[in-house]
């Protein structure tokens, strides 16, 4: 496979393992893109996931997430996907993420056949795609690697070898890799102790730009806010400000009507910040949850500063 460049950009992985993280810290050390351990097997999930990505969020970096797969039928793969799917509905989901779920499978307790090996992955694969409706990635080991089909090639790969002098060796279902996780002991600030390094096949923005389909398009820009900010929080309203409030709600309304969940971690601010803005003139309930657009929504409203009083 191909060698390392300078012009690629670089990131970790990381778990509980890692304990409190200062994302700040990480994003301005020249960490690009993150993937945040989510779950193991059909009922662990890390402790340290929903802050792990709350965090990476706010301080800018692009996430994804991994799930260190342990089945060993398909029955085993279905559940061991639905349960990362759905820990991932706990962030947003995957669509709320910049970089796509991983299937992490890089050993075999099972003592399954390589025939198995590939059956149990496509079984988990496709339940995943299907209830995430994004394409997964694979990670596994340089040796690990060579039990896959080439027909997983159609998956992008990141791939483990830990070595500064050899790339990882071709595979029946790969001759490039994505991702090159290329060792185990690297030191990140904002991070205690050890912690995995990786690389992307090419720079930011064009990591940005393969992924782009998997992420969610913003909600569309809200025009009549831009002229007039909504009335401070328990003033009575001009006519201007109420022209804008009820423009405001009459969006916020439509996008809450649509399929219901409950706030997602990274929305939580933004919906908190919006709900206290006035009190006497809520914008909105959500007793009984809203969709995921509103939560978008609010959230952009909110980063652009109109829920300050």
């Amino acid at each position: 496979m191909q060698t390392r460049s300078s012009g690629n950009t670089q990131g970790i992985d990381v778990s509980r393992y890692q304990g409190n993280i200062d994302w700040a810290k990480v994003k301005a050390s020249g960490m690009t893109f993150v993937f945040i351990k989510a779950t193991e097997g059909q009922t662990y999930t890390d402790p340290n996931f929903q802050k792990n990505v709350s965090g990476a969020l706010t301080a800018g970096m692009l996430v994804g997430t991994y799930h260190f797969f342990r089945a060993t039928s398909t029955d085993g793969a279905k559940a061991e996907a639905a349960h990362y799917a759905s820990t991932l509905n706990k962030v947003g989901g995957a669509k709320a993420l910049q970089l796509p779920p991983v299937m992490d499978y890089e050993n075999n307790p099972g003592n399954l056949s390589k025939a198995q090996i590939n059956t149990v992955a496509k079984a988990f694969l496709t339940e995943l795609q299907r209830l995430t409706g994004v394409k997964p990635i694979i990670y596994t080991g340089n040796s690990f690697a060579s039990n896959f089909e080439p027909s997983l090639g159609t998956y992008d790969l990141w791939v483990a070898r830990y070595s500064s002098t050899r790339v990882p060796d071709d595979q029946p279902a790969w001759k490039r890799w994505t991702f090159w996780q290329y060792t185990d002991s690297g030191k990140v600030n904002g991070i205690s102790g050890n912690v995995d390094m990786n690389e992307f096949e090419g720079s930011a923005a064009e990591l940005r730009a393969r992924y782009a389909a998997a992420t969610p398009k913003p909600p569309e820009p809200f025009e009549p806010v831009k002229p007039t900010e909504p009335p401070k929080g328990g003033e009575p309203m001009t006519a201007e400000e109420k022209a804008a409030f009820d423009a405001l709600k009459a969006q916020v309304d439509k996008l809450q009507a649509r399929q219901q969940m409950e706030v997602p971690v990274w929305a939580k601010a933004a919906v908190d910040a919006a709900l206290a803005y006035d009190t006497k003139n809520p914008l909105f309930s959500i007793e009984n949850g809203a969709s995921y657009d509103f939560y978008r929504f609010i959230t952009v409203m909110y980063r652009r500063g109109l829920f300050k009083k």
